[in-house]
């Protein structure tokens, strides 16, 4: 075992959620690495040790030696090349590929390869070229000597905001290649849905090594609760020109549900995105008490809207910083940076509870398990010698 205490090399560090993720289930971060300068001021920002240990530049650059030996190196690269909103250049992307900027840094650790590797991206990560990404993903640190994991998990069972991720983790064995079994037990995977138990399945060239998951409860927070309580005359309220033009980018489904809320009792609140359908600018509004998926706000688009209305009125505004952070898990940070810096900040992050469920269920088990396995066999060793 490289080291003894559960300590981190976090790549793509971003603004610092995993780290607050992991830090909250008792894991150590000792290394970050981001290309973006921004964000290494948000993470400058909130984490008081931070110059300690955070290393700015591009990741294809690293020199493996400059790497402390950890327990685990986790890296949520660039999802631009693998969602559907980018043109679905995958690994091969000039962001998304990336990917093999970490793979290098991890290969050029030689024997101090750390135990255990989390990969963070979307969903889309799963069929990105038919399902090839991700199988190369899995192969390459099959090479590596990890067996690999996979599962995906939505925010919003830990926070008001739908955003589902897929997390791929690659654990140093000595097994053979397993074949996992098709039973309705490991389909009814609340963590493994259809299509990836299907991928699962159907790729046996890949070493598997498939972990137990518990079932996660649900958390009852909506979107109204994580709300700043800001006053009628704040700046961030759109003036009703605005606001007015944003009601009429609304289908018809859409507008219907929006003046149902304007004639009701109470203020309610949803959520705004702008797509572009059919070639037009249109407002989709979600009132399910869940907020959209955070994403960076880049050329103007992709900012989350909120819409409150009731009694007759309507008002209209983005979501704050805070409620970003709120929506994140991430209540507490320490946000020192200009509003459309945090909103790329957040955007492009990791949900921090989500992160801090699979430290405690899952990689701290995994460490205990490798870890003892080493002691194990090092005394095996030592007898024999």
């Amino acid at each position: 075992m490289n080291d003894e205490k559960k300590t981190v090399a976090e790549f793509f560090a971003g603004i610092g959620l995993m780290r607050m993720g992991l830090e909250e289930a008792c894991w150590q971060v000792v290394w970050a690495n981001d290309i973006d300068e921004d964000k290494m001021k948000m993470y400058r920002g909130h984490f008081d040790d931070d110059e300690a240990h955070f290393h700015l530049g591009d990741v294809h650059a690293i020199i493996p030696d400059d790497i402390p030996s950890v327990a685990l190196a986790t890296a949520s690269f660039p999802c631009n090349d693998l969602s559907l909103a980018g043109a679905r250049r995958g690994l091969a992307g000039r962001n998304s590929g990336a990917f093999w900027g970490f793979m290098d840094a991890i290969k050029g650790m030689g024997n101090r390869r750390p135990p255990l590797v989390m990969l963070e991206n979307v969903a889309g990560f799963l069929t990105s070229n038919d399902g090839n990404d991700f199988r190369d993903a899995c192969l390459a640190l099959n090479e590596l000597g990890y067996a690999v994991d996979a599962f995906i998990i939505d925010a919003a069972l830990f926070v008001p905001q739908s955003r589902q991720r897929l997390f791929l983790i690659g654990k140093r064995e000595k097994l053979k290649a397993t074949r996992a079994a098709e039973t309705p037990t490991f389909y009814e995977s609340q963590c493994r849905p259809l299509s990836l138990a299907d991928f699962i399945l159907w790729h046996p060239e890949i070493r598997w090594s498939l972990g137990d998951l518990p079932s996660i409860a649900k958390t009852k927070t909506e979107l109204a609760d994580i709300l700043e309580d800001l006053p009628a005359n704040s700046a961030y309220w759109w003036n009703r020109q605005r606001a007015e033009y944003l009601l009429n980018q609304m289908s018809d489904k859409h507008r219907a549900t929006a003046d149902k809320m304007i004639a009701g009792k109470q203020t309610t609140c949803g959520t705004v995105f702008r797509r572009v359908r059919h070639g037009r600018s249109m407002a989709e509004l979600r009132t399910d008490g869940i907020a959209g998926c955070l994403r960076t706000p880049r050329g103007g688009s992709g900012r989350q809207i909120l819409f409150a209305a009731g009694k007759g009125r309507y008002a209209v505004r983005l979501l704050t910083p805070r409620e970003c952070a709120r929506l994140m898990g991430a209540d507490d940070f320490r946000i020192t940076v200009p509003l459309n810096q945090a909103l790329f900040g957040f955007g492009d992050a990791v949900c921090v509870p989500v992160i801090r469920w699979i430290a405690e269920n899952y990689l701290t088990p995994a460490w205990k398990e490798l870890h003892a396995k080493d002691n194990s066999e090092e005394r095996y060793a030592a007898k024999a010698g």
